[in-house]
C-alpha cells in the first residue's frame, strides 16, 4: 500500500523539481519517487570498475569473506 509523505522544498528547489518533472512528462510526485529510487540504487551498488578493484585485492577479499561469515554466524557486536 502506498504511503503519503510531506516534503518541504524552497521555492528554488520546487522550481527545479517542477521544471525537470515537466520536461520528463511526469507528475512531480512520480519524478521525486523515480529520482530517489535511482539515487538509492546508484549509491547501493558498485560498478564493474569498482568490483574489479575489490576482487583484485586478495587480502580485502579474504577480509570481506571473513566478515560475511562472521555476520552470518551472528558473531561480533552491534556498533551505533
Amino acid at each position: 500500500m502506498s504511503k503519503v509523505v510531506t516534503l518541504r522544498l524552497s521555492d528554488e528547489e520546487y522550481q527545479k523539481v517542477s521544471a525537470t518533472a515537466k520536461a520528463e512528462h511526469r507528475p512531480i510526485s512520480n519524478f521525486i519517487t523515480y529520482a530517489v529510487i535511482c539515487q538509492i540504487e546508484e549509491s547501493s551498488y558498485t560498478d564493474s570498475v569498482e568490483t574489479a578493484q575489490v576482487l583484485s585485492d586478495p587480502k580485502l577479499v579474504q577480509k570481506l569473506r571473513k566478515g560475511h561469515s562472521d555476520a552470518r554466524g551472528l558473531k561480533g557486536r552491534w556498533v551505533e
